[in-house]
């Protein structure tokens, strides 16, 4: 019985290690094609607040990844110009959903 544990665990750990690998894969595949997305809207200084939005709310699922993190970031600072109380419930989302510890998004 406790082999049979000891196999169940071992083969539960290896999936769990194939999830966190394929969801980092995800991340690296979505990181240019939201950073295309948010250079763009920069460089033409959108004030679209839905198209935004939209953005940052498919961001926030990766910001578990640097690079994500940075894009995220940088459309906030962007955002907050426009919409300040819109661009908190953002920073709060990102606080609940990763930072375990309250920190601010730098």
């Amino acid at each position: 019985m406790n082999n049979q544990n000891n196999q169940s665990m071992t083969e539960m750990v290896q999936k769990i290690n194939k999830l966190a690998v394929t969801r980092q894969q995800l991340a690296r595949q979505a990181e240019p094609q939201y950073s295309f997305e948010v250079e763009t809207l920069l460089r033409d200084q959108c004030r679209d607040p839905p198209r935004i939005e939209c953005l940052l709310d498919g961001m926030l699922d990766f910001c578990f990844d640097d690079g994500m993190l940075h894009l995220y970031k940088n459309l906030c600072r962007y955002y907050f110009k426009m919409d300040p109380v819109a661009t908190a419930s953002y920073v709060y989302a990102y606080r609940e959903m990763w930072d375990e510890k309250g920190g601010s998004v730098k």
